[in-house]
């Protein structure tokens, strides 16, 4: 068995156990709890040693590939500045979106009262601060206490102006200091795929805890969070045919028939780079010159995750309702803004090896709790989909939209 489903079969397992545990006895289900507890602990702590070197240096080394590719010529600089203003669009659009389909569609009360009181043991990050001391902060006095107090919105900016004075060194200074970063980036992830390997023994014991103290409750709750995260990515989705029609000048049922086979690609692989050969066929259908399509897209591959700021976002908004955390302006744009650097630095790799580094700055910078985190990366399977199609999509539309405004497409098309 892969390792996603088998996680997801832990977590089932868990809960199931917790139940069944709690039905029984309640003094059993005291020793299952302490015996859980810590083991969960132990591997959520294992999970959050990675964060900072790895954001550190996707941050360095996402900015020099980006920054490279940026100077290779105007077309692929014109894309990398739409790349950026997409995920900023989408970010935003997931701020604004996730309290309000929270509003319009609540987290069970009894649901989230069990799954809190279950969680009683994680740890919540201090409140924003009021927003004359959060501006005030956003430039760190000392970055190594920020990184020690996982300040990630300083940490960001300090780690985003550092990358950028590393671009105008001279070559030979500049590779060695890409490369350190590069060597600390790929150890960091060898390090998470270890974690991971452990993932279905940590989920397990967290899935217990949370069963035996939360009853069957857990169920729907989890059940609701796949429902709204997955909402944000199909609303992502739906503004790449958007993208396509204003940017692009391209019929949404012409752009869809196109994006098909990829997205068919997409639901069966949940991976955009399995999905480049369909998207490539997608873009000739549309007119796009292979010149344009065969530089954009696979820049788009790399660096645009058009889902990855929206449904980050949203799942630290799903936790903060969970919680009955008041959200301030201040915070969300905060949110927004690590949202965006996070997913810009991030590599082309399954969403579960991600999934923990690229949202716990997210929630740092929106006042939240990560430790239920833990849990939610044993149902990611199921948002994936939606991250994934997502991703696609707004690829495409982003390759259509630079072709458009270079020249390049043929608005005729390809049969």
């Amino acid at each position: 068995m892969s390792r996603a489903p088998l996680i997801l079969l832990c977590l089932v397992i868990g809960l199931l156990s917790g139940v069944a545990i709690a039905g029984i006895s309640p003094v059993a289900a005291g020793y299952a709890v302490a015996i859980g507890q810590p083991l969960g602990t132990l591997w959520l702590n294992a999970l959050q040693m990675t964060v900072v070197p790895l954001v550190v240096s996707l941050l360095v080394t996402g900015v020099a590939a980006t920054a490279q590719a940026a100077r290779a010529c105007r077309i692929a600089a014109r894309a990398i500045i739409l790349f950026v203003a997409t995920v900023t669009a989408t970010g935003t659009m997931a701020a604004l979106a996730g309290p309000l389909l929270l509003d319009l569609f609540p987290v069970p009360q009894a649901a989230a009262a069990a799954l809190r009181a279950a969680l009683t043991d994680a740890a919540s990050v201090a409140p924003p601060p009021p927003l004359g001391e959060f501006i005030a902060s956003i430039v760190p006095t000392n970055v190594v206490s920020a990184a020690a107090n996982n300040a990630f919105l300083s940490l960001i900016v300090f780690t985003l102006a550092f990358a950028f004075a590393i671009t105008r060194l001279d070559e030979a200074p500049r590779a060695r200091l890409i490369d350190f970063f590069t060597a600390i980036r790929d150890a960091m992830l060898i390090l998470i795929e270890w974690v991971l390997r452990l993932a279905p023994i940590g989920v397990f014991a967290l899935a217990l805890v949370v069963g035996a103290r939360a009853g069957t409750a857990a169920f729907g709750a989890l059940a609701h969070y796949v429902l709204i995260v997955s909402a944000i990515g199909v609303l992502v989705m739906l503004m790449a045919y958007a993208l396509a029609l204003v940017g692009g000048r391209i019929g949404i049922v012409r752009f869809a028939r196109a994006l098909a086979p990829a997205q068919a690609v997409a639901i069966s692989t949940q991976s955009s780079l399995a999905s480049l050969p369909a998207m490539l066929q997608g873009a000739r259908r549309l007119g796009i010159a292979e010149s344009t399509a065969g530089m954009v897209l696979p820049l788009a591959v790399a660096i645009l995750r058009g889902t990855q700021p929206a449904m980050n976002i949203g799942i630290a908004v799903y936790i903060a309702h969970w919680f009955g955390i008041a959200i301030t302006p201040g915070a969300l744009a905060s949110a927004v803004f690590v949202g965006v650097l996070v997913s810009l630095g991030s590599v082309s790799l399954p969403a579960q090896i991600t999934f923990y580094a690229s949202i716990a700055p997210v929630c740092q910078a929106l006042g939240v709790p990560i430790a239920p985190l833990g849990l939610l990366i044993a149902i990611e399977t199921f948002p994936d989909i939606f991250r994934t199609l997502g991703n696609v999509s707004m690829d495409l539309a982003a390759t259509a939209t630079v072709s458009h405004l270079s020249g390049t497409t043929d608005h005729e098309g390809h049969p």
